[in-house]
């Protein structure tokens, strides 16, 4: 078992800067690829980003790439998502992922472990 919690969300403004954090227990976090989805109301969970058990290799959904960057720092057992230059179709409730690296894709999972979620609103 591994039990993730997010944290880090708020309000920004479109153009503005957040970062969210997920801080893992239970097994050892080095050993799962880490996962970011986001879901807004009325929409289905989507991809965003996910970054290998080492941090040697990151994978990003179009709509983000070149604005977020996952990161992980496995000495504290946390995953990052920096998140830059945000627009509103960005606000949902972001969600961090593990998966066992022996059996896992970074996008594809498959992701058994899931935080609560951490509220992410742009406004315009």
């Amino acid at each position: 078992q591994v039990q993730l919690v997010e944290s880090g969300g708020g309000l920004v403004q479109a153009g503005g800067s957040l970062r969210v954090s997920c801080a893992a227990s239970g097994r050892t976090f080095s050993n799962y690829f880490a996962g970011w989805f986001r879901q807004a109301p009325g929409k289905e969970r989507e991809f965003v980003a996910a970054i290998s058990s080492s941090g040697g290799s990151t994978l990003y959904a179009d709509s983000v790439k070149g604005r977020f960057t996952i990161s992980r720092d496995n000495a504290k057992n946390t995953v990052y998502l920096q998140m830059n230059n945000l627009e509103p179709t960005d606000t949902a409730v972001y969600y961090c992922a593990a998966a066992s690296r022996t059996i896992a894709t970074l996008k594809g999972g498959p992701y058994n472990y899931w935080g609560q979620g951490t509220q992410v609103t742009v406004s315009s």
